[in-house]
């Protein structure tokens, strides 16, 4: 099974978080309020941050009233940038990104099936920003506020 480590995954939580934060009044969050929102450690977020903020998705505010806010507007951040920042390569495999990896690409009947759904997957989190998600986000809690009205 191929899996997305808990950075990729947390991480994207955290660029939600900020984008939430973005749509409404673009205010710098800090983080520990984000660990509170997402039921994440804020050490793990600490961590999660560097490379996000090394990539220039997220900028950092110091003094009262700072923390972290998102670099770019939530639709010109994209899954693929954040992914990139957190995991490196979306590869499959490694001899899909380093053909010096292995000596039986020439031969091997397996590595074109491993480079095309590496495409696939590579295309589909290229198209994906975080504004998509944003908006997927709020029809869903929009879903659960009326679902627990009914009740």
């Amino acid at each position: 099974m191929i899996k997305l480590s808990t950075k990729g995954r947390y991480g994207t939580r955290l660029m939600l978080n900020l984008a939430r934060h973005y749509k409404n009044d673009q205010q710098a969050v800090i983080l520990k309020s984000v660990a509170e929102d997402e039921a994440i450690s804020i050490r793990y977020l600490e961590q999660i941050v560097i490379p996000l903020k090394i990539n220039h998705l997220v900028k950092s505010i110091r003094g009262a009233g700072g923390g972290y806010m998102l670099a770019r507007k939530p639709s010109e951040i994209r899954v693929c940038d954040i992914l990139q920042a957190l995991e490196g390569s979306c590869s499959l495999v490694e001899c899909v990104e380093d053909e010096t990896f292995c000596d039986k690409i020439k031969t091997c009947g397996t590595y074109e099936i491993w480079k095309a759904a590496t495409e696939l997957l590579k295309n589909y989190f290229d198209r994906i920003t975080l504004q998509d998600i944003l908006e997927i986000s709020d029809k869903k809690l929009a879903a659960a506020k009326k679902k627990s009205k009914a009740k």
